[in-house]
């Protein structure tokens, strides 16, 4: 009578351990399943990118904007520039021989990535709703707002909307740029010319008497010709948030740019420094109305990918 009780506790004690392992081993796939998956890696990224195995990244900038994006001595130089070089570097391209400049004029940026003449555009480029729905924005990089530039001798004539508004008032600004669509929601009456330096020259020549654009822009103009002209600070009531533009079919690339321009960002918190604030110091900054808390913005949409020192593409 014992034998057979005590063979019946083992089998039942033997069921009770076949349930208790079965149970933990569900439970512990039960974990696996709901485990996080793997954050992915830069170069996860660069291989889903038009850009990866490419000898040369294209990038399309301004050559006739001072302090922003100019050609001077044969060298591309500027705010705009430096942080297309850094976004370049951090992808893997560093070194000018890596680096494909393409000049291109403000209403030429759209047409250029849309049919692949430039791999990402960094030239003074507004984030809009409108431009959105055609080529895609990693930033922004900088926050700036439209104002307009004077010749001396008209800075008490010029000072508000209004005063544009004037009958014989010339106003110029660039085509295809945002300030050129503030201005006719305004209702100002302007000539449109392909950049805004042609303003410029057409103010110093007797053609126009004011040029409107992003104050970075008329930073740089006024860097040149510092007696001739004066900035206006007119109540616009609209920022400027200047990103990199990359292909609308490359969302990678454009998530790419994003990271490295937050890890810059977040460089700038962390030290006080970063390659974003060195660019702004040598070029535009001493130019702009002083801001001692001026900074890098923080870019929207930024993903979490894991960084890692060898970003080159192979």
């Amino acid at each position: 009578m014992s034998e057979v009780f005590s063979r019946r506790r083992l089998r039942s004690l033997a069921t009770t351990l076949a349930v208790a392992l079965m149970l933990t081993l569900a439970a512990a796939a039960g974990c696996d399943n709901h485990r996080e998956p793997p954050l992915p890696s830069v170069l996860d990224k660069l291989h889903e990118s038009h850009v990866d195995g490419q000898a040369k990244l294209k990038i399309g900038v301004s050559e006739t904007e001072p302090l922003m994006g100019e050609l001077r001595n044969g060298v591309h130089v500027g705010f705009d520039v430096e942080i297309a070089r850094y976004i370049a570097t951090s992808l893997g391209f560093g070194g000018e021989q890596r680096i494909q400049w393409v000049a291109l004029a403000t209403e030429e940026r759209i047409p250029a990535l849309q049919s692949g003449t430039v791999d990402m555009v960094v030239s003074s480029f507004s984030m809009t709703e409108e431009r959105e729905k055609l080529v895609r924005f990693a930033g922004p990089y900088l926050v700036t707002q439209q104002e307009a530039m004077v010749p001396t001798r008209l800075r008490d004539q010029v000072r508000t909307i209004e005063d544009l508004r004037r009958p014989g008032l010339k106003v110029c600004t660039s085509g295809g740029s945002t300030t050129e669509a503030e201005l006719e929601k305004h209702q100002v009456q302007t000539y449109v010319v392909k950049t805004v330096g042609d303003c410029v020259q057409g103010i110093r020549k007797g053609r126009y008497d004011v040029v409107s654009s992003d104050e970075t822009i008329l930073a740089g103009y006024r860097s040149q010709y510092p007696t001739e002209f004066e900035i206006v600070d007119l109540p616009f009531g609209t920022s400027e948030l200047l990103g990199v533009g990359v292909p609308i079919g490359d969302p990678a690339l454009r998530d790419l740019v994003a990271f490295f321009l937050q890890k810059s960002y977040l460089e700038g918190r962390a030290r006080g420094s970063s390659p974003w604030l060195s660019a702004y110091n040598r070029t535009i900054g001493p130019w702009l109305k002083p801001d001692p808390d001026k900074s890098q913005p923080q870019p929207l949409d930024v993903p979490k990918l894991v960084d890692f020192d060898d970003k080159a593409p192979r």
